[in-house]
């Protein structure tokens, strides 16, 4: 590795990073993370802070799993890479497409298409929704719904989804045909609604609404997250994706559940959708497949929506999609020794007491500081603070002092992401109470250092 004063000198200077301007990066240079253990990660200049970010929602397993490294390692000895399009296989993706299917049993989902990460899962259950009503003689079908505030990649179909202006508005215009109704988001909706219950019917009624405007017979699936993520973690009543299936399987319409965070334990359940009771037509997966230490994601289907493709005789159902990587054996036999591991850890379990403890501190900060506007989470170890400049309208906070927030956390212990006015906390699944402990501090010294 380059010495630290190379790395700072060339720091940006080179790559354009993702979610940023590139002239804010040269600016206000990215922090260089060097290495990574357990928890923590070690920047270049030798300071060690717990993640609270998770690599990017990921790495539930943190970053000294060493099975997965040793499965990577025995993979890249025995086959590196071989294709599984028409004609071919290898034996990582068969076996691992076995471990899903069972692990997965509960969701209702029994087939697996491979990927290459999230934004591709989000791409292929799209098309495959399609395709699907193209195969059943409806291909009328091709619009689709989500949620405002969602976040589904960046792929054209993803963006295109996205219920956030932050990921479209460069990039118009997008796939025509899609369609967003509100969010759940208690702290800020279009009702003026605070009671989450109440919030959820309202806007299920707006889903409603939205397919009698369009036609039910002209709309394909409806996406949303079980609890939105990259949005500022809003998690729904208990009735709201109860109430989306109940209301997709009345007109047709397929639910995909973008399950590419919440799968794998993130809730305290093993899927979001789980977690709340539902079985999704199609669900997306990838991060914690393989905690994020192989590029690797995968689609999974509804058993009545792999029998409508697998007994079709029209020859509709031939998938003319996929990618290089679907399907890589390393990432397959990554995602195979991770799915064990974090089975054997009872990972969700830890998510659901460590989350606990984890709103509750979140919760004592409100009360110390009047720039926590909300507190969002309890479900799992999925957290985010809204920061506000004043509680009473409910006003943003401005950039500079978030960025300050952040940067006292990261020098008194702990790494947190900003997005927009929120503080998101995405910290791996093997955290300890007293790593909850240090994250809360670390915060707690960031807002003392802006009051």
């Amino acid at each position: 590795m380059k010495d630290g004063n190379f790395l700072k000198e060339k720091n940006a200077r080179s790559l354009w990073h993702p979610m940023a301007h590139p002239a804010d990066s040269l600016a206000n240079p990215p922090t260089i993370v060097t290495d990574a253990s357990g928890v923590t990660i070690t920047d270049v200049d030798g300071h060690t802070v717990v993640d609270g970010v998770g690599g990017l929602w990921n790495v539930n397993l943190g970053f000294s799993c060493q099975p997965v490294k040793d499965a990577i390692s025995g993979q890249l000895d025995r086959l590196p890479y071989y294709s599984i399009f028409r004609g071919t296989t290898n034996d990582a993706v068969i076996e691992l497409a076995e471990e899903l299917r069972d692990f997965f049993a509960p969701d209702g989902l029994s087939r697996a298409f491979y990927t290459s990460g999230g934004s591709d899962s989000v791409e292929t259950a799209l098309r495959l929704a399609r395709q699907y009503h193209k195969i059943r003689g409806e291909g009328g079908r091709t619009k689709y719904l989500s949620l405002k505030k969602g976040y589904h990649g960046t792929h054209f179909g993803g963006a295109s989804v996205n219920g956030n202006a932050n990921f479209r508005t460069a990039y118009e215009p997008l796939l025509p045909g899609c369609f967003h109704i509100p969010a759940p988001y208690t702290y800020r909706n279009p009702f003026n609604e605070t009671d989450p219950e109440k919030l959820a019917q309202l806007c299920l009624a707006a889903l409603e609404d939205e397919i009698a405007f369009q036609g039910a017979g002209t709309i394909a699936a409806l996406i949303m997250e079980p609890v939105l993520g990259a949005g500022g973690v809003i998690p729904p009543h208990a009735s709201f994706m109860p109430g989306v299936r109940e209301i997709c399987s009345r007109h047709g319409i397929l639910l995909i559940a973008d399950e590419v965070i919440t799968a794998f334990g993130r809730t305290g359940s093993w899927t979001g959708s789980r977690h709340w009771g539902v079985q999704p037509d199609l669900m997306c997966t990838a991060k914690a497949i393989t905690n994020g230490y192989f590029p690797f994601g995968a689609v999974m289907i509804a058993e009545h929506v792999a029998r409508t493709f697998e007994t079709d005789e029209t020859g509709r159902a031939a998938i003319g999609h996929g990618y290089t990587y679907s399907g890589h054996p390393v990432g397959a036999a990554a995602a195979l020794a991770c799915l064990a591991e974090t089975k054997r850890l009872k990972v969700n379990e830890n998510a659901a007491a460590r989350g606990r403890e984890l709103h509750d501190g979140l919760l004592a900060l409100k009360g110390k500081y009047e720039t926590i506007g909300d507190v969002r989470g309890g479900h799992g170890l999925m957290c985010a603070l809204e920061l506000v400049s004043d509680r009473a309208t409910k006003a943003p906070i401005d950039k500079k002092t978030i960025n300050a927030v952040q940067e006292g956390a990261y020098r008194a212990g702990a790494m947190v992401r900003v997005s927009g006015p929120n503080i998101i906390l995405s910290p791996p699944l093997v955290l300890t109470s007293e790593d909850v402990q240090t994250i809360l501090s670390a915060l707690d010294a960031g807002f003392a250092g802006t009051a």
